[in-house]
């Protein structure tokens, strides 16, 4: 597949997950070869008469339900890896309803690798003799940062005098084949926080971030990094009203942290001399994956059931307006993010 990165723009990518055992009727399309996705909406005239309404989007990728792992790899993320072997810093961050495939796309399940195993594989294969890979792996949990890879040790954001970001006490692993990585992923998802709403009885109930480093001997703060962002599902309060406190505290953060991404977003999208970074810990987290000279690529995982139509709408749209605002190349000490 042709690459189809722009200069200074978010790749947007939509994948489409199968109906699930529980849905049956499919209101989504996706033409691959043209990057379409059609959504159908069923609706009703003052005099009862019933009609279909189709809303038509176009992005850079379209994935439809029997594209595997792999096959989405391919084209996402295998061509950002050329970029970090440069020096140069990638994300890859997923974002939809919970429910919607997004762990299953970044962490894989059984026999079928995630992004994040994929890449690693890809990275390990092109390594250089005096190349080393390290990764490190937290979560954002209503509003702190916890370590993934140290018994979920709290780490502090803290950004300096030269407006780079710090991750004070996250700590990093060095890894030297697949395996060990693998190890190490397997290790830290188990302390990942996750519960059971209406909508998803195994919701992630936290954004999770895997930064895989590559390190040479001539620059050991790190010479090139590759991010993937599992964000948690974004939530209406109806999924919620039959859980407890907790599950409808954790739903309340989650939803304000994306409402801070959208905002980010949209301040880009107007050319804003100031960006709300600020606004939560996952926009503080992200700030070098939208300004600078880094390649971005958001994966828009959408369901496909009638009953899903209001979330794949509101994501289908999001993307959408991603795909058009440009980034602002800024020098390399505004953009970087230190561990």
């Amino acid at each position: 597949r042709k690459d189809t990165r722009r200069e200074n723009k978010i790749t947007v990518c939509v994948r489409k997950r199968p109906l699930n055992s529980t849905e049956t009727e499919d209101v989504m399309e996706v033409h691959g070869k043209d990057s379409e996705v059609l959504l159908f909406e069923h609706k009703e005239k003052v005099d009862l008469t019933k009609y279909i309404k189709q809303h038509t989007f176009s992005f850079d990728i379209a994935a439809d339900e029997t594209v595997t792992n792999e096959q989405f790899y391919e084209s996402v993320a295998q061509p950002l890896l050329g970029f970090v072997f440069k020096g140069g810093n990638a994300t890859v961050f997923a974002y939809g309803q919970t429910g919607s495939g997004k762990t299953y796309t970044m962490l894989g399940k059984g026999d079928a690798p995630g992004l994040y195993l994929l890449a690693s594989k890809d990275m390990f294969s092109r390594l250089k003799p005096n190349q080393t890979v390290s990764v490190s792996f937290f979560e954002i949990y209503q509003g702190q940062l916890y370590d993934l890879l140290n018994e979920r040790k709290k780490i502090v954001v803290r950004e300096d005098a030269a407006r780079v970001t710090n991750l004070v006490g996250l700590s990093e692993h060095r890894v030297d084949n697949v395996e060990a990585l693998m190890r190490v992923m397997a290790s830290g998802a188990t302390y990942r926080s996750s519960g059971s709403t209406s909508a998803n009885p195994e919701s992630s109930r936290s954004h999770a971030v895997l930064q895989i480093l590559l390190r040479s001997p001539e620059s050991m703060e790190g010479f090139g990094k590759i991010s993937f962002i599992d964000l948690a599902g974004n939530e209406r309060g109806v999924d919620t009203l039959d859980s407890d406190k907790q599950t409808r505290a954790e739903g309340k953060e989650i939803n304000k942290s994306l409402l801070a991404l959208k905002e980010c977003i949209r301040a880009l999208e107007k050319g804003a001399t100031h960006i709300p970074f600020r606004g939560s810990k996952l926009t503080e987290v992200l700030r070098d994956s939208f300004i600078g000279p880094s390649a971005t690529v958001m994966v828009a995982c959408v369901g496909p059931s009638r009953t899903a139509f209001e979330y794949s709408l509101n994501t289908l749209r999001y993307a959408d307006r991603v795909k058009e605002f440009k980034v602002t190349p800024l020098a390399p000490a505004d953009r970087k993010t230190v561990v």
